[in-house]
């Protein structure tokens, strides 16, 4: 059972355990709630230890408390906003967009279609790719408490380690459609979502991802909805790879039904 957890959530360890003390299993458990959560060691093992070492139940524990506030200094996230916006094809703009943004791609040592560039703009909430207003960049780093590039490099392999966690891969998932999309558009272009689900299944490793975007330049050549493009991570997530479970009275979009259709008959599959 999960104990109460708010009374001493920040104000210290519980007892003087430390790293070294603990058993192989807690170290791994440590380990991977710190590489999910971003928490500090010390308030990692504070949730691990008011959930019994129940790792599912210390993430429930973590997100349910009130989170620090940011110690991000916002005079240097300023300076840090300056530096990005209205760069030189866009001398006027009060926003960060693509050519501010590869200066800070360049900055942080990433290419710009570097994957935890998508997973920054998340943390942003950003409403489009390659663009961000003051506020989604500021509370996106406040989010983050970082208010420099190199304390933002840091966070870099935290980002990534967050495509791991399931339940936020969905999130960036679904956030991706929306990014990704042109302004005033419903649907996502169909290079766009191919390009997408390239990049979003080298993180999850789906074996059918490249005869999906085949069928679709194939078979299909149109835009991508949002119903489509959600339900394909449930069928990637749900299905397995050699259609065993596959359900052809389930309520899948049409568009899924003939890519199964196009797997049997490329016999990618057999059925």
């Amino acid at each position: 059972m999960v104990r109460s957890f708010s009374s001493f959530y920040f104000s210290g360890f519980a007892d003087p355990l430390t790293f070294h003390k603990l058993n192989k299993s807690n170290r791994d458990k440590l380990q991977q709630f710190v590489a999910i959560t971003g928490a500090s060691e010390k308030n990692a093992i504070q949730a691990l230890k008011a959930s019994d070492w129940h790792l599912e139940a210390a993430f429930d524990v973590f997100y349910s408390q009130p989170q620090p506030r940011s110690n991000a200094d916002m005079r240097r996230l300023e300076e840090l906003y300056n530096r990005y916006k209205g760069k030189l094809l866009y001398p006027y703009s009060d926003m960060i967009l693509a050519d501010g943004i590869s200066v800070l791609c360049n900055d942080l040592q990433v290419e710009p279609q570097d994957i935890v560039t998508l997973v920054l703009s998340w943390h942003m909430n950003a409403a489009t790719a390659c663009e961000f207003s003051k506020e989604e960049f500021v509370s996106g780093l406040q989010s983050l408490s970082v208010d420099s590039i190199a304390k933002l490099q840091e966070k870099l392999s935290f980002m990534r380690s967050e495509l791991k966690d399931e339940q936020k891969f969905h999130e960036i998932y679904n956030f991706a459609f929306g990014w990704a999309k042109e302004k005033g558009q419903k649907s996502l272009a169909l290079d766009t979502a191919i390009g997408m689900w390239q990049l979003l299944f080298a993180e999850r490793e789906w074996p059918l991802v490249n005869h999906w975007c085949d069928f679709l330049q194939d078979r299909h050549n149109k835009a991508i909805s949002k119903d489509t493009w959600a339900q394909l991570l449930e069928f990637a997530r749900t299905v397995d790879p050699a259609l065993s479970n596959y359900d052809a009275e389930g309520a899948w979009p049409y568009l899924i039904d003939e890519f199964v259709e196009y797997l049997y008959d490329k016999s990618v599959v057999e059925k």
